[in-house]
């Protein structure tokens, strides 16, 4: 039955579910259905030929891992596309601090200033330096071209429940 049903072009009334009754569904060969690897979800663009930046990142292990970029993109996005443990757990919005990475000094004057919400963000940071800067605020630049990037030994995600009443 339930093949036939997918195989209809009609679209079906749903009449099982109280949540649902009444619904009109279309069935599953109307509509488009994709799957592709995780890593084509990423939030960062292929470089052009010729366009490519160089990011050099330090792990906490003190391996360098040397990455190439595009124009735009931001550091936590890049590191979590190559696998880095970058955990960036508000997803990019400035309102954690776990995507901290301290950039190499020599180009740390080449970067636009942190916002003061940026700034805010970084006190709750694990290991702060003059040149802590959060990764899902930093977009490459060519000035950028080169950058090394060290990331932390480890991360603080304060939460509600860790703060007590």
């Amino acid at each position: 039955m339930l093949r036939t049903i997918l195989k209809s072009p009609a679209p079906v009334r749903c009449i099982q579910s109280s949540l649902y009754r009444g619904a009109v569904f279309r069935p599953a060969a109307m509509r488009a259905f994709s799957a592709s690897a995780i890593a084509s979800h990423g939030h960062i663009h292929k470089p052009k030929p010729g366009e490519e930046l160089h990011i050099t990142f330090i792990t906490k292990d003190g391996e360098q891992i040397k990455v190439e970029a595009a124009q735009g993109d931001n550091l936590m996005d890049i590191a979590q596309a190559h696998g880095l443990d970058v955990e960036g757990a508000c997803g990019g919005s400035c309102a954690c601090s776990t995507c901290h990475m301290i950039i190499d000094p020599e180009y740390y004057d080449e970067m636009e200033e942190p916002s003061d919400d940026e700034n805010d963000m970084l006190d709750l940071a694990f290991g702060l330096t003059e040149t802590s800067r959060l990764g899902c605020q930093v977009k490459m630049t060519p000035e950028l071209d080169g950058v090394r990037v060290a990331l932390p030994a480890m991360t603080r995600n304060l939460q509600a429940k860790d703060f007590n009443r």
